[in-house]
């Protein structure tokens, strides 16, 4: 859905087209750039508008569930992603067994709760993922992973919890799917939204259990068993992209893009750290010769590039990096720093130069600023990009004309693509 960029018809309706079809979109509260989200559908929707997510989230047509994070997904998709595999959470739910079942009972009695409506318990620490959290805002998101609470809203960063029953509509909350069918269900949506997965990759497929049978848990037979079955029904084609090890699965109904790739489309899109093009870091260097690592974590003087840099994606090459942030105070984006590729010259590609203003006036209007600044030391891209201020923020115009609305483009920078017979 990047081919070209911003390629679905705007509106409600388009933000649902893309949450369905790829699954689940990552949630991530940061916002300087735009939430992960927000920037996943504002490459994919015209004119996009955050508004048109937050109102689905508000009528209950988009719901919080875990599918490789804490993840927007259909409202009707939620019998999928009920269950966790977590063995963490029901060891935690039963070592806190008293402050569980009186986070539950003032839920019941008052409705819609967060953690600090609850007084924080002296020495209530407990590690949360890796970090120390009050043990009853654990107890909360350990009961929204396991099915019991739900997101009502969110104020901010805080959220606020419900009952489950109370969220969603009763049909939904009653369907039971055996977890080997929800297991099957997450796994084919990770492919689905990715294209071009293999079977590992650092934290991919997280959530989805082990990857051979677990003994504790008889009714999973593990991801490997589940994607034989996938393959053995053709849901998932197996490929093998030349020059690079190991095999690839594409959908059964993608197989005709390999057969006939269509012309990647003169347009550019900006990638946020979690979209789903981006998860496999190994197959965005061998495939795309690519380097990306999200520097959030890594001390300044560490940082090749910034902290929250976009992966800018052109035709069919990841072409360089931006690093925006979003001043809505001031209405304005500024453009920290550009980082191009060593074999990319922004002045000599054909269509790129249009294609970048249009991705940056699509951006402007995204942000609801007026204004583009540029950092000092990018005064070749201020001129090269010049963008007049009648021209922002205007609606997005779209991809570029002959550009029709298509499927996601097949990339093929080192090899062809074939199907693997047999």
């Amino acid at each position: 859905m990047l081919g070209p960029a911003r390629s679905v018809e705007g509106g409600p309706d388009g933000v649902l087209e893309v949450v369905r079809r790829l699954g689940s979109i990552q949630f991530d509260p940061l916002s300087v750039a735009g939430r992960n989200h927000d920037l996943v559908l504002h490459a994919r929707v015209a004119g996009y508008d955050p508004a048109w997510c937050d109102a689905l989230y508000d009528r209950r047509e988009l719901f919080e569930a875990y599918n490789k994070g804490l993840s927007l997904v259909p409202t009707s998709d939620f019998p999928w992603f009920r269950a966790s595999l977590s063995v963490s959470l029901p060891r935690l739910l039963a070592e806190h067994a008293d402050v569980g079942e009186h986070v539950l009972e003032r839920i019941r009695a008052e409705g819609p709760l967060s953690a600090l409506d609850f007084e924080r318990r002296r020495g209530s620490l407990v590690d949360w993922f890796g970090a120390p959290t009050n043990v009853v805002r654990a107890v909360l998101e350990a009961y929204a992973a396991t099915g019991v609470l739900g997101l009502a809203r969110r104020d901010g960063n805080r959220r606020y919890y419900d009952l489950i029953e109370r969220l969603l509509p009763p049909d939904i909350v009653a369907r039971k799917v055996p977890l080997r069918e929800q297991v099957r269900h997450r796994l084919l949506s990770r492919y689905r939204a990715h294209g071009l997965l293999g079977i590992g990759g650092a934290d991919i497929f997280g959530g989805l259990g082990t990857a051979k049978p677990d003994p504790q848990r008889p009714e999973h037979p593990g991801r490997t068993a589940l994607r034989e079955e996938l393959i053995e029904e053709g849901e998932l084609v197996p490929v093998k992209v030349e020059r690079l090890r190991g095999k690839r699965f594409v959908l059964r109904e993608e197989v005709e893009l390999l057969n006939a790739p269509p012309e990647p489309a003169l347009s550019v899109a900006f990638l946020p750290p979690f979209d789903p093009l981006v998860w496999d870091r190994g197959l965005l260097g061998s495939l795309f010769g690519f380097d990306y690592v999200w520097e959030l974590f890594i001390p300044p003087a560490k940082r090749r590039w910034g902290w929250y840099v976009l992966p800018i994606l052109f035709r069919d090459r990841l072409v360089g990096r931006i690093e925006p942030r979003i001043d809505r105070d001031e209405g304005s984006v500024r453009v920290l720093d550009l980082w191009w590729e060593d074999s990319f010259d922004p002045r000599r590609v054909e269509g790129f130069v249009d294609a970048m203003q249009a991705a940056l006036r699509a951006y402007l209007h995204f942000a609801g600023a007026s204004r583009l600044e540029w950092a000092p030391h990018l005064g070749m891209e201020r001129r090269l990009f010049l963008i007049r201020p009648s021209a922002a923020p205007g609606p997005d115009p779209g991809p570029a004309a002959g550009d029709a609305p298509g499927p996601a483009v097949a990339v093929q920078p080192q090899g062809r693509v074939r199907r693997v017979e047999g």
